[in-house]
């Protein structure tokens, strides 16, 4: 795999030329065509979909406007109480309405049912599309039903990515699908597209996931992709089946970048047939002479079977080196629990070797990543007439959508898998985020899904209970499986793949999907539940703030997973002051009390109360403010207006995961104001905490003017955005002195920052 350190021209779809000062002279003279840098770079696919889809005048700064919507049922339901905060009468384009997440009835203390009753009755009410529990995860009802050549799709799930079908998405927290409900846009700078070169094609054995490991490993550390799009380009796409190409589009996600678009060809275009949409194709390809701002060239043929150990997806080996390196790497990744988990639980990885070899408790292939016909079709063909055996290991199968599981019962390939001890359960997305096959203590899973991060699995660490999962392609796992759970590449099984035709069956859609074909019905009344919660009031910025640092993260990277816990949690992912209970729980389990301290002062300033009654802590803070700012008034006119309380988290590297809002609007309702970081891991983290009215700030020092628990005084914060400074004067208040420092906020269009100043996205669309 190579990565090219400028930018490329890619001529005719298969040649690459360096940038650099004879390159263009050079094509020209070569191909008889004229044309500039800036030209060229309007060649590639993202930029002509961006182009159609902007509504600006300018491609400098986009604003776009999307042609569907998709969400499931962690976050439908804040989404649309948001929107109806917000004055929605209807949804003004297709929104569909997964349940795949809090598909069980009853997990983590709520009803989830009564989440399925709003989706439905909204969906009635503002003309939408429901599709119940077990149906179809997400991403699958996405690709067989919505997707299209040239189209363009926002999902509140940071994997939105149906690059490979033609459709360029964006997976972004809940706030961004708001405004497209009440007709705004989606605004970002132009980004840079970056080309992902295919050449050759996959041994056998090799599948999807391997290929997407590779790339997440070569790219993740260098931030060479993040917040930019990736175009598949070249000849190797085309020695490669549409699940394939899906399979590695859906984990681009965890590239960082912002979206994916891949060059269609015939195969696309019987996927489409296939689906009975064969409207929605159109080929796709970059222009003669496309410039790319950086290029990533992988020759498929030398892909290996990868395997992610935890925690990240970025952390990468061949299932080869792995072997033959075993005990060197597994304490590696011991060592990384032990930052990961603060050495509150130990994490024993070595003690799964027996003679010599990696023994593996659980293998699950699932989701949106792993359940596919092919990989499904494939897994089977590698274990048929063997047996996963009667020890500890255990094999789950989750195919993606009812109809793919209809077609492997019709095919065989069901029964093949049921005949070797594997379990085949419904459409779900649960085993991904912890809500489904959580592991037994101390126990090892190999996953074909999305991520691996700390606890992610449903493991909980402050019960003294910890397992760690490790990524491998659908391949491997069935390999491992028929190797009775000892760690096996799938490279390493002389298997016959079948390699079945997929027949798509819309029966079950066409029974059970409700769609009102875009007509909505204002008299059909939304059906609460108990733990639907509205929103709580939230301020406008004040005039100056407080804030209190209530935790302190130096991880090199923190994920939202460890923000807001994923798993049985998400139940209460519609009772916004319920689900703040467990912000950051498993990462800092003081956190939630320290921030509902702090958030007494801002209660009672609201209410024209003294904070210094309500957090007697703040009183000798206000001193020594006063002393060093005593042309300040903050009783001159409302206080809540002069004066604002609330809290602050550090962070290295926060936001890298999920598209969650709820990793912000947490922090939110138990009164934070800000985060501060070295630098944001994701744009739709950033963009999350604007649209809850967090400050994003960024400060350039590893070397920390504030420790965990010391209050920062921000003076004229509110007139420091509305005259669009980037860098914002803050004073550390310890030991009755203040010291200066320096935060910087960073760029923002005029939106962001009159969210900022309203408080919230639901204030400003109020406003």
């Amino acid at each position: 795999m190579k990565l090219y350190e400028s930018g490329v021209y890619l001529i005719d779809g298969n040649e690459i030329v360096e940038d650099g000062a004879e390159a263009l002279s050079a094509i020209k003279a070569k191909s008889g065509l004229s044309f500039t840098k800036e030209e060229a770079a309007q060649e590639t696919i993202a930029y002509g979909i961006l182009k159609e889809h902007n509504s600006s005048g300018t491609m400098d700064k986009l604003e776009i406007k999307f042609d569907k919507l998709t969400s499931h049922d962690i976050t439908f339901v804040g989404i649309i109480q948001t929107a109806r905060a917000s004055g929605l009468e209807k949804f003004p384009i297709p929104y569909v309405l997964t349940n795949c997440h809090n598909s069980l009835c009853a997990v983590g203390g709520t009803i989830n049912e009564d989440d399925h009753m709003f989706g439905l009755t909204c969906a009635k009410r503002y003309g939408g599309i429901y599709v119940p529990p077990h149906q179809a995860v997400i991403h699958q009802f996405a690709r067989e039903m919505l997707a299209g050549a040239g189209k363009m799709i926002l999902g509140s799930d940071s994997h939105t990515r149906y690059g490979a079908l033609g459709t360029m998405a964006v997976g972004e927290g809940g706030p961004e699908l708001v405004k497209q409900l009440l007709n705004k846009t989606y605004d970002i700078d132009m980004p840079e597209v970056i080309g992902v070169y295919l050449k050759g094609a996959p041994q056998k054995g090799v599948g999807p996931q391997d290929v997407a490991l590779a790339l997440i490993g070569e790219v993740f550390d260098r931030g060479y992709v993040k917040n930019k799009v990736m175009e598949f380009v070249g000849p190797g796409v085309s020695n490669l089946s549409v699940d394939f190409r899906i399979g590695i589009d859906v984990m681009t996600t965890e590239t960082t970048c912002l979206s994916s678009i891949w060059r269609t060809d015939e195969k696309v275009k019987e996927f489409y047939e296939i689906h009975g949409r064969e409207s929605e194709y159109k080929e796709l390809n970059p222009g003669r002479t496309a410039y790319y701002d950086g290029m990533i060239e992988i020759d498929l043929s030398e892909i290996k079977p990868m395997i992610a150990m935890p925690f990240h997806p970025s952390n990468t080996y061949t299932i080869e080196e792995l072997n033959a390196n075993l005990m060197d790497i597994l304490t590696d990744c011991e060592k990384r629990a032990e930052v990961s988990f603060d050495g509150a639980v130990k994490l024993d990885l070595r003690s799964k070797v027996r003679n010599g070899k990696l023994y593996v408790d659980q293998g699950i292939i699932a989701g949106c990543a792993g359940g596919g016909f092919e990989n499904i079709c494939d897994a089977a063909d590698i274990l048929k007439g063997s047996s996963i055996g009667p020890d500890e290991f255990t094999l789950s199968v989750y195919p993606a959508s009812t109809p793919i599981y209809m077609e492997l019962v019709k095919n065989g390939a069901a029964a093949s898998l049921m005949q070797t001890g594997a379990i085949l359960k419904t459409a779900f997305c649960g085993p991904c985020f912890g809500a489904g096959d959580t592991p037994a203590n101390n126990a090892f899973s190999i996953r074909h899904s999305t991520r691996n991060f700390p606890n992610r699995e449903g493991s909980k660490v402050q019960q003294g209970q910890v397992a760690s999962v490790a990524l491998m392609d659908a391949r491997s796992i069935a390999a491992t499986a028929a190797n009775k759970g000892y760690l096996t590449a799938a490279t390493e099984i002389d298997a016959t793949y079948t390699k079945p035709k997929y027949f798509f069956d819309k029966t079950i859609y066409e029974n059970r999907v409700f769609d009102s074909k875009g007509v909505a019905d204002s008299n059909v009344e939304i059906q609460f539940g108990p733990n639907i919660k509205d929103w709580p009031a939230m301020s406008a910025l004040p005039k100056n703030l407080v804030l209190k640092v209530v935790s302190e993260i130096h991880d090199p990277v923190t994920t939202t997973d460890e923000l807001i816990p994923s798993g049985e949690t998400s139940s209460f992912r519609s009772n916004p002051l319920g689900l703040a209970e467990f912000a950051l729980s498993r990462k800092d389990p003081l956190y939630v009390g320290r921030a509902k301290e702090i958030q007494k002062a801002q209660k009672a300033v609201e209410s024209g109360n003294c904070p210094g009654q309500a957090y007697e802590e703040l009183k000798p803070v206000m001193s020594a403010i006063k002393e060093s700012f005593p042309q300040k008034d903050f009783h001159d006119g409302e206080l809540a207006a002069n004066i604002g309380f609330g809290s602050t988290i550090f962070a290295v590297k926060p936001g890298d995961g999920s598209a969650r809002e709820q990793a912000a609007s947490c922090q939110k309702v138990l009164g934070g104001w800000a985060n501060i970081a070295n630098e944001y891991a994701t744009k739709r983290y950033r963009s999350n905490l604007i649209n809850w009215g967090m400050l994003p700030f960024l400060i350039s020092s590893k070397e920390l003017p504030f420790e965990n628990l010391d209050y920062i005084f921000l003076p004229d914060i509110r007139d420091a955005v509305e005259q669009k400074k980037t860098d914002i004067a803050a004073y550390v208040v310890k030991g009755g002195v203040l010291k200066e420092f320096t935060l910087q906020l960073g760029a923002m269009t005029d939106d962001e920052r009159e969210i900022i100043l309203k408080g919230c996205l639901i204030n400003y669309y109020k406003a």
